[in-house]
């Protein structure tokens, strides 16, 4: 298949590209977002090969997590040992600027995580084509 929903809300796996992608709405609170971490771990340790991550910030209303949260959650997917890319799309500069601390906070990890503003140029970096970028529904 071209794509495989998920059990996670807004959620799929491209088989082809080894690619999760997530398109999440509303308010991202720490709650939720501890909530897409432990998804996104049971999937590291059920999928027999690394994938990449693609999550698509545009349809965030609100994001209330704290420095301190976003700190702790990258101590803690800085200890995944499989290499990886994560790319985190925002195009507002609120989000984005969210999007851009995590990327920092993850520098040198086996998680390569970076924030854009266009699409395509994360579809590039993923080395997928443009059209897998966009949510299924």
């Amino acid at each position: 298949p071209e794509f495989i929903r998920k059990a996670f809300p807004r959620t799929w796996f491209h088989p082809r590209w080894h690619l999760l992608t997530w398109y999440p709405r509303g308010v991202l609170n720490e709650a939720f977002a501890d909530q897409v971490i432990e998804f996104i771990e049971v999937e590291e340790s059920i999928q027999e090969a690394p994938f990449d991550r693609y999550a698509d910030l545009s349809g965030l209303t609100h994001i209330r997590i704290g420095i301190d949260h976003l700190i702790h959650t990258a101590r803690r997917r800085r200890k995944v040992k499989q290499p990886a890319k994560s790319a985190l799309f925002a195009d507002n500069p609120m989000t984005f600027g969210v999007a851009h601390s995590y990327e920092l906070l993850m520098s040198d990890a086996m998680i390569e995580v970076r924030a854009f503003k266009e699409r395509r140029a994360a579809a590039q970096w993923l080395e997928v084509p443009l059209k897998t970028l966009e949510c299924p529904l």
